[in-house]
């Protein structure tokens, strides 16, 4: 290795190093260093630079600086604005310091050139390989250094060159690349550079690995905060945000207080709200989703008053009479009183229209200070108005119990499912089995919704359902309700309730004063005989309306004061429409007055009988359904049996033609209750004795000649006593019902009770016994 000494100037370099052959800017901004850079300008342009072991020492000595550096040539000096000086210089050979010599302005040293001369054996073939390929992992590896570089450093053939550019390459410290700066020999300099690529290869590897590691060990929820911060910068870009709308919503979710379950189901909604498009169509469904669901009363109680003192007077205050279905009530209040896990019953109230049901419910949310609501199931006839569509369908919407519950606001309710006869059913589906869960105390605690899809408690609701008549509902249905019959009003009920409730609410509404507008009990007595016919009280507080305008229209004409009595109240109303005790005028051969009972009340029925010459065929008018017409038969059948008993032709049924006939021949009727009154008017016919017009019948006939028990005798007593009827036959055991008649109907009018149909015919028929004539 050959070696020659030079004396240059010398500039030190703060956290770089220059290798041989290697191009680069210096900024020189120290003065020793601008006054070495000028010295050496005028000497060939050759100056030596060596690193610092420091950069913070602003005025290096000769134990700050490396024995090692480079000599490198000025290529080109540029001046830069505040004094600095870019300098372009090119590393010629490596150099060790030997001497310093401090002059005035700068350093100089004599320095010893180190010179290369070391040939290219297969050895050090093999090692610029291995070298080489080591570099190409780091490429790989680092992405720091461009993959152009590569090809650059294949097309060096100098091992020492070679080493010197890679390293200059490489992101290593000052130290690291100072050793390689001072390994003279070629080899020796390939060797360390092999060994400092291996080492930064096993870091980057290991980086790797510790950042796959973390990457994948990220929690989710920050993943998720990350995620959405993303979305909501998106969404603030394009000017679409519902952050508001979202957080109003998780607001109201923590409001609730519901289980942990439904909780995260509503939460998974709003997040799927969040992460979609607002203008999106699925987000219109998915807001209408979550306003139903966030708006119902979850834990929302409203608390029971169970004063019964209290609550009877308003039950009271609101109705007339009713005594079964407030008892009812008082009942539930006192057992609510007692215990707190009570299921509320469901209440059926059956009765003719116009008897109050719709609003003793209202009376009943009012005396347990619960909120109301109301739904009608009248016309109802699919199973989605109960349960709801499924949130598929366009315009879907929750069932009428989720949206009435919705309503209320509360979870405890008086819920009324008003007319709950009046369902059918179609392909759509059994809106009454639908109401099956809704109704079931067992069940209804755990509802589910088709929309909603949410398992909803309707076990603190007091359902009351109402209904005209049982037989159109279902029994699976009917089973789960406790049902109270409201029967018709008497006439005495229908007075004190036109005194105390509709004249008095009626002149209220059409702001008539008490002393202005009066009716006289007489009066209301010939409305309710005569203008009204009905087991309720509809009508007659139309009538009262109707009377409370006639009068406003006279004071407001100049009248001081509007008196209605019996006597001028045809001015008023017209002529009556009711015709006031509608028994027959006279005792009739072959009519007898059946008592029969209607959604609207009970009603008197005429029963008549005509026989002629003829072959004996029995001729059936009125309307008559199947099974009254079978009671003919029966009635025929059990006469034709008796026919010597009663001293009758056995052959009559040969000669003559039977022509049983009921009167209003438009009205349908059925029932087996007219069975004894068909029978009496077809015994007076054939051996020509008169029926009593004072006595009314009803009850079943067999071909024995027994009579059996029917319903509705409340009613049908009610109708005999307004058609002026002074006894009423009843079978035997219909004796247990006695008590529903009111004590004042008991006292005018006789009733007797009878097991076979000659007691009937012996109370019936006028004049001598039929017993008499055999």
């Amino acid at each position: 290795m050959e070696q020659r000494m030079r004396k240059l100037p010398l500039m030190p370099l703060r956290g770089i190093i220059v290798f041989p052959n290697m191009i680069i800017h210096l900024d020189v901004g120290r003065e020793k260093s601008v006054a070495a850079l000028n010295a050496a300008m005028v000497n060939d342009s050759e100056i030596i630079l060596v690193t610092q072991k420091d950069s913070r020492v602003e005025e290096p000595k000769e134990e700050d600086l490396y024995s090692f550096g480079t000599l490198a040539e000025i290529k080109q000096v540029l001046k830069l604005p505040g004094g600095t000086i870019r300098v372009l210089v090119e590393g010629v050979n490596r150099v060790k310091i030997k001497e310093y010599i401090y002059n005035e302005n700068y350093i100089e040293v004599e320095a010893e050139l180190l010179l290369e001369n070391e040939e290219i054996n297969t050895e050090m073939e093999a090692l610029m390989r291995n070298v080489l390929y080591q570099f190409e992992q780091y490429i790989k590896l680092s992405k720091k250094i461009p993959p152009d570089t590569l090809e650059v450093v294949e097309n060096v053939n100098e091992p020492g060159r070679f080493a010197d550019l890679i390293t200059s390459h490489l992101t290593l410290k000052v130290e690291q690349k100072q050793e390689v700066l001072e390994a003279i020999s070629p080899k020796e300099r390939l060797f360390k550079v092999l060994e400092i690529l291996s080492k930064e290869i096993q870091i980057l590897e290991i980086e790797r690995n510790i950042s796959n590691r973390v990457k994948k060990q990220i929690e989710k929820t920050q993943k998720e905060y990350y995620l959405r911060e993303q979305i909501k910068a998106i969404q603030k870009e394009l000017g679409e945000t519902q952050k508001e709308e979202v957080d109003e919503y998780r607001k109201k979710l923590n409001s609730l207080g519901i289980s942990e379950e439904i909780k995260n189901k509503i939460e998974k909604e709003i997040d799927r709200l969040e992460k979609m498009a607002p203008n999106a169509a699925e987000s219109t469904v998915l807001r209408n989703y979550l306003d139903w669901v966030l708006g119902l009363p979850w834990n929302t109680y409203t608390k029971d008053r169970l004063d019964i003192q209290n609550a009877e007077k308003i039950l009271d205050e609101d109705h007339y009479g009713l005594t079964k279905v407030k008892e009812r009530i008082l009942e539930f209040l006192a057992v609510k009183q007692l215990t707190q896990n009570l299921k509320s019953p469901i209440i059926c109230l059956v009765g003719p229209p116009g008897v109050g049901k719709t609003s003793l419910a209202k009376s009943i949310a009012r005396s347990l200070e619960r909120k109301f609501v109301r739904i009608s199931l009248g016309g109802v006839r699919d199973e989605a108005e109960i349960r709801g569509h499924r949130r598929t369908y366009v315009a879907a919407l929750p069932g009428r119990i989720i949206q009435g519950m919705k309503t209320a606001g509360s979870s405890n309710p008086v819920f009324l499912l008003d007319e709950i006869d009046k369902m059918s059913m179609d392909f759509r589906g059994d809106p009454s089995a639908a109401l099956l869960e809704v109704l079931d105390p067992e069940q209804n605690s755990t509802f589910s919704d088709h929309y909603i899809e949410l398992p909803f408690d309707l076990s603190k609701v007091l359902f009351i359902t109402t209904a005209n008549a049982l037989h159109p509902i279902p029994r699976p249905l009917l089973d789960r309700m406790e049902v109270i019959y409201i029967e018709g009003y008497t006439e005495e009920e229908k007075l004190a309730i036109a005194k105390k409730y509709l004249l008095p609410k009626k002149m209220k509404e059409h702001g008539l004063e008490v002393n202005q507008f009066i009716v006289s009990e007489q009066a209301l007595t010939k409305v309710i005989r005569e203008y009204t016919r009905e087991a309720g009280v509809r009508n007659l507080e139309r009538v009262c309306a109707t009377l409370c305008r006639k009068g406003a229209k006279e004071i407001v004409r100049g009248a001081e004061k509007v008196k209605i009595t019996a006597q001028n109240l045809h001015t008023y109303l017209g002529a009556p429409k009711y015709r006031w005790g509608v028994r027959e005028e006279k005792d009739e051969v072959g009519v007898a007055t059946g008592l029969a009972w209607t959604e609207t009340g009970g009603d008197i029925l005429a029963v008549e009988v005509t026989t002629m010459p003829g072959t004996g065929k029995l001729i059936l008018t009125g309307k008559l359904g199947e099974i009254m017409q079978e009671s003919a038969r029966a009635a025929l059948s059990l006469i034709r049996s008796k026919a010597h008993q009663l001293n009758i032709d056995p052959e009559f049924y040969k000669n003559i033609d039977i022509h049983i006939h009921v009167p209003e021949g438009a009205i349908p009727k059925d029932g087996p209750s007219a069975g004894i009154t068909i029978a009496t008017s077809l015994l007076s016919a054939l051996i020509n004795k008169g029926i009593s017009r004072n006595v009314a019948m009803t009850g079943e006939i067999t071909l024995r000649g027994k009579v059996l028990p029917i319903g509705g005798v409340k009613e049908k007593v009610l109708a005999a006593h307004r058609a002026g009827i002074k006894t009423v036959i009843l079978p035997k055991d219909n004796k247990k019902d006695l008590e529903d008649i009111p004590n004042n109907i008991r006292k005018k009018i006789s009733i007797k009770f009878v097991e076979k149909i000659e007691e009937v015919w012996d109370i019936a028929l006028v004049g001598e016994s039929y017993e008499n004539n055999k």
